[in-house]
């Protein structure tokens, strides 16, 4: 789709391609395979010389088309759609480091992505200096020595840290490194990380994108010659695939995905104002707080402040686990960005694979909450939260 169009009619209309039946909505296109009508056709389309799809591993009409919508959405110039968001996450690292290569990270990572760099990638010979992600000197400290990757989240999970993505980004291309950046915090309606300095950005679909707890799905974006020449050939051969599904039914989130991301973040600075000033509330972070200690940097960076907020009691996990225990309408669940009001305790959940003293170097207590805010009413998620809080 063509620049001229503005973002809410690309959410809707890009990479639209209807079959010769002219539907109007999206086709879902279950197939495996693919019929030749000659051997020579064959061939051609194995050797690259024909434009065409070859086996749904390699490609589908109905993931090229989310393909599409979701790279005209980040401004990106291609995309790869994956089967999760941590199979994105571990090819669009593994497709490029080599036995020997170092990549600089920011120390406050969800647990699985932590996991990769710390734990998988060093059997290859592959070495992760971790650095706390805000502090611009030990990213220039750590960058003082080439690199081959720089990876971090902004806002992370689940304190919501946030980097300086320019500054980083410039230190970074500085030392030889490429930038990668999750971004699911901030969802693509948020924060746009190409156009801040980033060269590679990693959703997990499942989240906002998708948003209503239905399906599993990564997207990996970036310039045409990394997915094209770097990132495909890993893809064939490893098979991260997303579903044909799985892809229609994101396409037909994307629709309303502005619409929902708008009204939870909007819900969630509300919500964090509130908790903010209740005594029982030991400590909250929310970008779009001007308490948070990075506010006007998520104001230069973020067109919102997200929708999620973390905050911790003095009592620490029982206290937690207490007031978890007593929400009546919010669910407990690890998931995140769903149309649904979610609450987790990080520290037995999300990141419960990670030693103690690696959480507190992230800043996770025993007694932080993860709040992922939904389209409830206000009210009536203000009423649940002071019920469960005011128990004790």
């Amino acid at each position: 789709m063509t620049d001229e169009y503005r973002r809410d009619t690309r959410l809707v209309r890009a990479g639209l391609e209807r079959s010769q039946f002219q539907e109007t909505s999206e086709a879902m296109f279950l197939n495996s395979g693919y019929v030749y009508d000659s051997a020579e056709e064959a061939a051609a389309a194995f050797a690259g010389e024909a434009d065409r799809f070859v086996y749904s591993r390699y490609g589908n009409p109905t993931v090229s088309m989310l393909q599409t919508r979701l790279a005209a959405l980040e401004g990106a110039e291609a995309c790869l759609a994956t089967g999760t968001g941590m199979a994105g996450v571990f090819a669009a690292l593994a497709c490029q480091l080599d036995k020997g290569d170092r990549v600089v990270a920011s120390r406050a990572l969800f647990g699985a992505c932590y996991a990769i760099l710390n734990d998988i990638l060093p059997r290859w010979g592959v070495t992760t200096e971790f650095v706390d992600g805000t502090d611009l000197d030990q990213w220039r400290a750590a960058l003082a020595t080439p690199a081959k990757l720089v990876f971090f989240e902004s806002p992370s999970n689940p304190m919501l840290d946030l980097v300086d993505i320019p500054a980083v980004a410039e230190m970074a291309h500085a030392a030889g490194a490429l930038v990668v950046i999750d971004n699911v915090f901030a969802t693509p309606i948020a924060q746009k990380p190409l156009e801040l300095g980033a060269d590679i950005v990693i959703y997990s679909a499942t989240k906002h994108i998708d948003g209503q707890g239905r399906v599993l799905g990564g997207a990996v974006l970036a310039d045409e010659e990394f997915i094209k020449e770097r990132m495909l050939k890993f893809y064939r051969q490893t098979g991260p695939t997303i579903s044909p599904f799985n892809a229609w039914v994101l396409l037909k989130s994307l629709e309303t995905l502005a619409l929902r991301v708008d009204r939870q973040a909007a819900s969630a600075a509300s919500l964090a104002g509130w908790l903010e000033s209740r005594p029982d509330i030991a400590g909250l972070r929310y970008p779009g707080l001007p308490s948070h200690p990075q506010h006007e940097l998520a104001k230069r960076q973020m067109s919102n402040g997200g929708t999620l907020l973390s905050f911790t009691l003095a009592g620490g996990k029982d206290e937690a686990f207490r007031v978890l225990n007593a929400l009546r309408l919010i669910d407990i669940s690890n998931n995140l960005g769903d149309s649904k009001t979610l609450a987790c305790h990080p520290g037995s959940t999300t990141h419960s694979s990670i030693s103690a003293e690696e959480r507190a170097g992230m800043g996770i207590a025993d007694g932080s909450i993860r709040l992922s805010v939904g389209l409830e009413d206000l009210e009536d998620l203000k009423a649940d939260l002071d019920q469960a809080l005011g128990r004790g």
